[in-house]
């Protein structure tokens, strides 16, 4: 059921007169981690987006660094919508199969999901009538719920029952997203 809502509010989004926007963020693709979004207008000043960034990375030097994150976001333009700064709010998931930065240089590994709650700060400038370039950097809290393993053997390192939990505050989102508009 929420499969239905999430494409009838993407076809509905793409179908109407708003502006929409295709993107793909260039500075993470080149690190071989894509993040690939659509935005689109729904109101004077403002946008929602939704994207995803994956790290299909199952090992990099033996380590995990499988991770996928899904944001929808709603922004608000100051000046003009989809060209100046604009403030964006999000609350997304994580799935994460992955070595935290605190347990680096360690056997030690996490898989688990989480959620992220936070803000962007962007500017989108106009190339020309089609393609735009969105400049973000964004970050906030992230709620992650996992079970901690030794690389090698996947046994269990900590004793949390069902799931270990912890929360940080992180700069999880930036680039720069090559936009083109659809209609």
């Amino acid at each position: 059921m929420k499969k239905f809502f999430v494409i009838l509010i993407f076809s509905s989004c793409i179908h109407s007169n708003a502006q929409t926007f295709l993107k793909g963020n260039v500075f993470t693709t080149l690190l071989t981690i894509p993040n690939v979004g659509i935005e689109t207008s729904i109101g004077k000043q403002s946008t929602f987006q939704f994207d995803i960034t994956a790290s299909f990375w199952k090992s990099v030097k033996g380590n995990p660094r499988e991770f996928y994150l899904f944001i929808p976001e709603y922004r608000y333009h100051f000046k003009e919508k989809n060209n100046g700064f604009y403030i964006g709010a999000h609350l997304g998931a994580t799935i994460f199969n992955f070595q935290k930065w605190n347990y680096l240089n360690t056997n030690k590994y996490e898989e688990g999901l989480g959620y992220v709650m936070g803000i962007t700060l962007g500017y989108k400038a106009k190339i020309n009538q089609k393609i735009h370039l969105d400049c973000f950097l964004g970050g906030g809290s992230h709620q992650g719920f996992y079970k901690g393993y030794y690389i090698g053997t996947n046994e269990r390192y900590e004793s949390a029952v069902k799931y270990n939990k912890s929360g940080e505050w992180l700069p999880y989102r930036g680039g720069i997203m090559l936009s083109y508009q659809l209609n």
